[in-house]
């Protein structure tokens, strides 16, 4: 009886360490779903807006670019134009080495766009 209740009680925590995993799993997913459509932007976005376009026109293109990835993507680019507030993205072009679309402002206009490789 003892061996019995033994094996039930491990069958018991393998079943919750189990979902657990899974739950763990589908959030995770979740996660990076959230992640790819907050960060990504399309090459054609990048190309069609110039220096000089008013910060909000730009910013209606863009998704919000808040992500737990913004410090992975900042690192390696050139410096930052001083007094300036920039945003960070991916380019949704699939290439295997991602390039990183830079936008900054300034004074309520954009003051540089810069595209890099992710190191």
């Amino acid at each position: 009886m003892a061996q019995r209740k033994g094996c039930l009680i491990g069958c018991g925590v393998a079943l919750v360490l189990g979902v657990g995993i899974v739950i763990a799993l589908f959030l995770g997913f979740g996660k990076m779903m959230d992640v790819a459509e907050e960060t990504l932007v399309d090459p054609k976005v990048y190309e069609s807006v110039r220096v000089g376009d008013s910060e909000a026109a730009v910013r209606a293109k863009l998704p919000s670019g808040e992500s737990f990835v913004k410090g992975a993507l900042k690192e390696g680019g050139p410096a930052e134009p001083a007094g300036s507030v920039c945003a960070w993205y991916v380019s949704s072009d699939g290439k295997a080495d991602e390039d990183v679309l830079r936008f900054c402002f300034k004074d309520g206009k954009l003051a540089e766009k810069v595209s890099y490789r992710m190191k």
